[in-house]
């Protein structure tokens, strides 16, 4: 799972991302200036999980943070510095979902933003930015299709054809200055258009970068208030922080870290509070495998069943599902063992057809 943040200049992006990351990251690669870095998602779950059972191997679910390498001005058109070829994206296009951060701080070592800080204003230059960038890929793409057709003889059917009427199809959308994400597309729509990695299809997260002292002000509560409605309206979710602050927690041990955030009046870091939000924004949960050999945790889109899940953990467990044991997790809690749970009644056999829930214990009986 990969989240990438984008942001105007001083909007403290690269700030968030160190907060995240604990500055550990690494260049993306593929001629992109963009960093990269793998964090392992918190969970008390898996946490208790691994108390209780010691086992010999652990495995966290882990989630992927990108610091895209876009340069955006914010001007719109023609006004995003292209230092990475035609694509300025291309750091961030291969992400699963956007956290776009903007900025509602000020500060003597930086200039303020022209005309003041506007939160809102700086959220919509973004989202017409990935706008432009999105519609530039499908112009580049349409340019090379009808090139192609002119050259083939009338009367013989291309792929090409459907494809150009599908691009069109999202370019009016687009043109009418609507995301990607409005765009009514087909099964055969989307597999056509899946390797485009449209920004604006995208789920997205907002984050506001505030500064310490103003995190729960009545003055930044009504700054906020115009993006807010503009997030609610979307169905986005908005989160207030402070970058720098959670810069210096994330350097902390755990011990330290809740003092600091006590006194700063934060109920938990920005990694949580992101990572849930971007569980939730792209529609996956977890469950667990547990045992003395190993405790782990695994991603799975929400509602997915037994089946998808036991092909998450290896297509052996998939081809030769028998039935699935299933023991929520506030049951093991409650019971503390296995054996417990079993004793209890709380552990259950599902078959392949069973909706997952959330924090569902699994283990798969199969044959091959």
């Amino acid at each position: 799972m990969k989240v990438g943040l984008i942001g105007l200049p001083h909007s403290g992006k690269t700030t968030l991302f160190h907060a995240l990351t604990r500055g550990e990251s690494s260049p993306a690669g593929g001629g992109s200036a963009a960093l990269v870095s793998v964090v392992p998602v918190p969970d008390p779950r898996y946490d208790f999980a691994v108390s209780l059972f010691s086992p010999k191997k652990r495995t966290q679910a882990t989630i992927e943070f990108t610091d895209g390498a876009a340069q955006l001005s914010g001007e719109g058109a023609g006004k995003t510095t292209q230092k990475f070829g035609a694509d300025f994206f291309v750091g961030i296009r291969s992400v699963d979902a956007l956290v776009l951060v903007v900025r509602a701080y000020e500060t003597p070592s930086l200039p303020p933003p022209p005309g003041g800080l506007n939160p809102l204003k700086e959220y919509q230059s973004i989202t017409e930015e990935l706008l432009l960038g999105d519609l530039s890929v499908i112009e580049t793409r349409l340019e090379r299709i009808d090139k192609q057709l002119k050259t083939r003889k009338q009367g013989i059917p291309s792929p090409e054809t459907a494809e150009r009427e599908t691009l069109l199809k999202i370019k009016a959308v687009l043109d009418d200055f609507k995301p990607v994400s409005a765009v009514e597309l087909d099964e055969d729509e989307r597999k056509m258009t899946k390797n485009f990695d449209f920004l604006t299809g995208k789920p997205l997260i907002a984050v506001v970068n505030v500064g310490e002292a103003d995190i729960a002000s009545a003055d930044t509560l009504a700054l906020l208030q115009p993006l807010r409605d503009q997030c609610a309206a979307e169905g986005i979710e908005l989160i207030p922080l402070c970058a720098a602050a959670e810069e210096e927690v994330a350097q902390l041990d755990e011990a330290d870290q809740r003092e600091f955030l006590d006194a700063l009046g934060i109920t938990e870091p920005a990694s949580a509070r992101l990572i849930r939000a971007a569980y939730k924004a792209l529609g996956v949960m977890s469950f667990f495998t547990v045992g003395e050999d190993e405790v782990r945790a695994w991603t799975v889109s929400s509602g997915a069943n037994a089946l998808a899940a036991a092909g998450r953990i290896h297509s052996d467990l998939a081809r030769g599902f028998i039935r699935a044991e299933v023991l929520g997790f506030d049951d093991l809690i409650t019971t503390g063992s296995l054996e417990a749970a079993k004793t209890a009644g709380k552990m259950r056999l599902e078959g392949k057809e069973y909706p997952v829930k959330d924090g569902d214990i699994l283990n798969i009986r199969f044959k091959v």
